[in-house]
C-alpha cells in the first residue's frame, strides 16, 4: 500500500508532543505524523545521537535524550522537556527481548519491567500534573495484542505488556473528569523492514515465491484483511487518539492487528 502523507486536519497546531523511542522504527513515523499535524514533537533517544539524527527527517523536531529505564535518565529527559508546554505523551518504547519459562531469569523479568512498564510510568508521574492543571492531555500508551493473547515464548515481554495494560486503565480512572484522555494501541504484526526481510528469506525458502506480493498472503493467513497492518497505520491511529478529535475515547484497548485477534480468538 502506499500512503498520502498530507495533515488530517487533526488541530494538533499548538500542541506538544513528547514520543518516546522515536529516534527509529514506529516511533520515528509516529513522531513524523505528529510533526505533518502541526504540532511540535520532542523526538527521543536513550543515547546522544540518535534523537539528532532523527530529526533530520521530522519538521518541528526536536532532539531529547535520556535512558528512560532509570530514574535518572527518566529526569534527564523531563529536564529536558521542561521549556516546552508537553500536552502529548507517547510511550512508544519498548523491547521485546528473546527468552522462554526455563531460561529467562529474574533479571530478565525485572528487565523487561523496568523497559516496558517503568518508561512509561516515570513520565507519566513527571508530566501529568501539567496536563491536569491546564484541562488537557494526551497519554497513549503502545501495547501488543499479546498482552491479551499471549504466547508461550518470551513470558517476560508480554507480562510486563500485560502490566503496562492493566496501568493504562489504573491511570484512565485516575485522571477522570481532568480533560486528560488515556489510551493504550496495541499493535499485531507490524511491516517493519525487518519483518519485510525475515519473510521474504522464509517465503524464498518455503517456496511461496521470490516477490513481496507472492510471499504476504502466506504471512497473513491468519489476518482477516489479508495483510500485514504498516507501521503509517499505527501512526495514524495515535495522532487521532493524541488530537482533540477523540475527545471521547478515553480507558480503551486499542488493537490495530487487521482483525486478527477480534474475528479468529
Amino acid at each position: 500500500m502506499s500512503y498520502n502523507h498530507a495533515a488530517m486536519n487533526l488541530e494538533l497546531d499548538n500542541h506538544c508532543a513528547l514520543v518516546t523511542g522515536s529516534s527509529r522504527g514506529t516511533g520515528q513515523i509516529i513522531a513524523q505524523r505528529l510533526a505533518a499535524e502541526g504540532a511540535t514533537v520532542l523526538v527521543h533517544g536513550l543515547e546522544r545521537g540518535q534523537a539528532e539524527s532523527a530529526v533530520e527527517h521530522i519538521a518541528s523536531g526536536v532532539p531529547i535524550t535520556g535512558d528512560i529505564r532509570t530514574d535518572a535518565g527518566a529526569a534527564e529527559v523531563v529536564a529536558a522537556c521542561a521549556e516546552y508546554d508537553v500536552d502529548i505523551l507517547i510511550n512508544n518504547y519498548g523491547t521485546a527481548d528473546s527468552g522462554s519459562w526455563l531460561e529467562a531469569s529474574t533479571n530478565d523479568w525485572l528487565d523487561a519491567y523496568q523497559k516496558n512498564v517503568l518508561s512509561a510510568q516515570r513520565l507519566i508521574q513527571a508530566l501529568l500534573p501539567s496536563m491536569c492543571d491546564a484541562g488537557w492531555g494526551r497519554i497513549i500508551n503502545l501495547g501488543t495484542i499479546g498482552s491479551t493473547r499471549p504466547n508461550s515464548r518470551m513470558p517476560h515481554y508480554y507480562a510486563s505488556k500485560g502490566a503496562l495494560a492493566t496501568m493504562t486503565i489504573s491511570l484512565a480512572k485516575e485522571v477522570a473528569g481532568t480533560g486528560v484522555r488515556v489510551n493504550l494501541v496495541s499493535p499485531g504484526l507490524i511491516l517493519t523492514p525487518e519483518v519485510r526481510a525475515a519473510y521474504l528469506e522464509r517465503g524464498k525458502r518455503e517456496g511461496w515465491g521470490d516477490t513481496w506480493e507472492l510471499i504476504e498472503p502466506h504471512v497473513a493467513r491468519d489476518i482477516p484483511i489479508g495483510r500485514i497492518v504498516e507501521r503509517e497505520e499505527v501512526a495514524n491511529l495515535v495522532a487521532f487518539l493524541a488530537s482533540p478529535l477523540a475527545d471521547a475515547i478515553h480507558g480503551q484497548n486499542i488493537r490495530i492487528d487487521g482483525g486478527a485477534l477480534g474475528i479468529l480468538s
